[in-house]
């Protein structure tokens, strides 16, 4: 429960139809193995008490008693155990019978939850025994209490403020009009869903999809538990599909027809951060809605849930293949209205034989096809300096030959030292100064190439770059348009991976695949053996770990304890627990003083869910402070 993560369960006991004593025996005994398991809120299917298929056996007073009393029975086994539970069963009120929910916690019947929508159409006719459950709560009396039984009613965890349930069953996630909406925007962040819904052909992926849907309208969890193998086969099958979802991520679902019990790790802090930063998310203050308190005691919860190493590339093969096309495409698309809109006809980019430069040629030519522009309009400039290393340099004469650009070499050696003279600064102190200089150099001599030829600078640097400020100012952070500034560094080896795998051409693969395979680095400090000596991740640290960090603090607004936990969770395997609290703090500090730098960046297309552009996603002053950020990751401990 701790950072907002929630154990939850579903489950389907295996049943007997009609039998309550039998199916309170099972529904105690998955009770009890879900909460071993670390679940704090355990779902189970609609009518799983009595069984779905009891048709008019809901008619028998004995079946309705024996099922109160098996409810008692089930409260008081599992008064030891600190899990909410919902358990569903028939339940007579004023002559008339509910389909419902009851909520039990710590021996405790905090609420029964009617079905809202009864269905009566094709293989359902649960008209025929059940009425529709009232919005507004009524008193029922059970066990010498009374208990509030209402469609318009949440549960809430007193220690745990964002655990907030709401309850539908079956039939109502499929109305047009479903009562998690109403409980949703009530404050709902967790929906529970007691379902009976029986396997016919495809019916399993639409149900998922619906259930994927409903949690990603809504911002919510959503924990699905459906009837399976024990109901009646009379003229019916249920699988047992049980689905738990969370803001439209599937993240655990049942095999079909084998009654399992599944768990999940659901992100509450998550939730709550997406509804902040959603305007469009409306809370209804003016519903009526009936609040029932409970406490779980608070424990950290044991983390199953995965979290990706790479949360920007995506783990399936099929899928990253989309991903990529899909990416340069935005980039060739916004560098093509671009050219569009200013009628130019030339593009100047600066080709290092690194990544970045790499992926921003490939870009340009993307954008210069479509366009029907002849590729030789595209002038590629490598300047080699004091750093540069043989193998770079080829790389980059290779890459402009092969895409059929127009190659410009142009060594900046010489006007680098006639800088550092009038300066004064001396060309054996290899400083900032010494690196930046070269850095702004060879920017200047792509905005004057481009004014010669009538054309506009591309840039090269890359989000993951930004997001660290690891980017001269006004150097190779200045450009007329930056097609990369949506693209994290981990993503952009995979664009020019993809490009090589696609491109057909054997000489382009060969030159690809090898810039693949060179470390990144700005080349900036003279090469030792004719090896790069500046490795870009020795200085400011793996980019897999600033790209997690990156996600997770930006995108979900996760503290650094929460980010530095899941981070030791996904990279447990790769890195210790000092490497990741090294570059975490790293990570806050250059985060934070480099604002300044993104404040006044050029135009570039997003292409993900992150972005640092000052006009679009990150609107953060220059000056914000980072104390509070640095005085929470001092504390932890490695």
């Amino acid at each position: 429960m701790k950072h907002g993560f929630l154990k939850v369960a579903a489950a389907t006991p295996k049943i007997r139809v009609a039998d309550p004593v039998y199916n309170s025996e099972q529904i105690v005994n998955e009770a009890v193995r879900a909460v071993a398991n670390g679940a704090k809120v355990v779902a189970f299917p609609e009518l799983c008490i009595s069984g779905y298929t009891c048709a008019d056996l809901f008619s028998q007073d004995r079946l309705l008693a024996s099922c109160k009393e098996s409810l008692g029975w089930i409260a008081k086994e599992t008064a030891y155990l600190d899990a909410i539970l919902f358990v569903g069963l028939p339940l007579e009120y004023l002559g008339k019978l509910y389909n419902v929910a009851a909520v039990l916690h710590k021996g405790k019947v905090l609420a029964f939850i009617p079905k809202k929508n009864i269905p009566n159409y094709g293989e359902f006719y649960e008209v025929r025994h059940f009425t529709e459950g009232p919005d507004y709560p009524v008193d029922v009396p059970f066990m010498g209490e009374e208990i509030p039984m209402g469609c318009k009613i949440l549960i809430q965890d007193e220690n745990m403020q964002e655990l907030v349930i709401g309850c539908e069953i079956c039939e109502d996630i499929w109305a047009p009009v479903s009562p998690s909406t109403t409980l949703a925007t009530a404050g709902a962040t967790v929906i529970v869903n007691l379902s009976a819904s029986d396997e016919t052909v495809g019916k399993d992926s639409y149900r998922r999809m619906l259930i994927q849907t409903t949690s990603a309208k809504l911002v919510c969890g959503y924990i699905y538990a459906c009837a399976g193998e024990g109901e009646s086969s009379q003229d019916l099958v249920f699988g047992g599909h049980n689905l738990i979802c969370e803001n439209g991520a599937l993240l655990e679902e049942a095999a079909r027809f084998q009654n399992e019990m599944i768990f999940a790790d659901l992100d509450l802090g998550r939730i709550i951060h997406e509804r902040r930063r959603m305007n469009t998310f409306r809370m209804d203050d003016d519903q009526l809605i009936t609040v029932v308190t409970c406490k779980l005691l608070m424990e950290e919860t044991t983390l199953t849930r995965v979290f990706p190493q790479k949360p920007f590339v995506p783990g399936d093969d099929d899928l990253l293949g989309k991903r990529c096309d899909e990416i340069l495409t935005i980039q060739s698309l916004g560098l093509k209205k671009r050219y569009e809109h200013t009628g130019c006809t030339q593009a100047v980019v600066g080709v290092s034989g690194g990544l970045d430069s790499t992926l921003a040629l490939l870009v340009t030519v993307r954008a210069f096809d479509m366009l029907g522009l002849p590729r030789e309009n595209i002038h590629a400039i490598t300047m080699p300096c004091f750093g540069t290393t043989d193998r770079t340099l080829d790389n980059s004469v290779k890459l402009a030959k092969t895409l059929g650009a127009t190659l410009k070499k142009i060594n900046i050696k010489k006007s680098v030292t006639s800088h550092f003279k009038d300066i004064e600064q001396d060309i054996e102190v290899h400083d900032v100064t010494y690196e930046n200089g070269q850095a702004r150099e060879r920017t200047q001599v792509l905005m004057d190439y481009a004014n010669r030829v009538g054309g506009l600078v591309i840039g090269t640097g890359d989000l993951s770059e930004l997001a660290l400020g690891w980017a001269t100012y006004n150097g190779d952070h200045m450009s007329m348009y930056g097609v990369n500034a949506g693209v994290p560094k981990t993503l952009i080896r995979h664009l020019v991976r993809y490009f090589a795998d696609t491109c057909g051409d054997e000489k382009l693969q060969s030159v690809l695949l090898d810039v693949l395979d060179t470390p990144v680095s700005p080349e900036l400090l003279p090469p030792v053996d004719g090896q790069i000596a500046q490795k870009t991740e020795d200085l400011v640290g793996p980019y897999e770990l600033h790209d997690f960090f990156l996600y997770y603090v930006l995108r979900l607004g996760y503290s650094p304890e929460k980010v530095y936990r899941v981070a030791k969770h996904a990279f447990k395997r790769t890195y210790t627990k000092e490497t990741i609290l090294k570059w975490l703090k790293t990570f806050y500090r250059r985060f934070f003083s480099q604002q300044f730098k993104r404040s006044c960046l050029p135009d570039g297309p997003k292409v993900g869910s992150v972005s640092v552009s000052p006009r679009g996603d990150l609107r953060m002053p220059s000056d914000a402070c980072v104390r509070i950020w640095m005085d929470e990751a001092e504390k932890l401990k490695a």
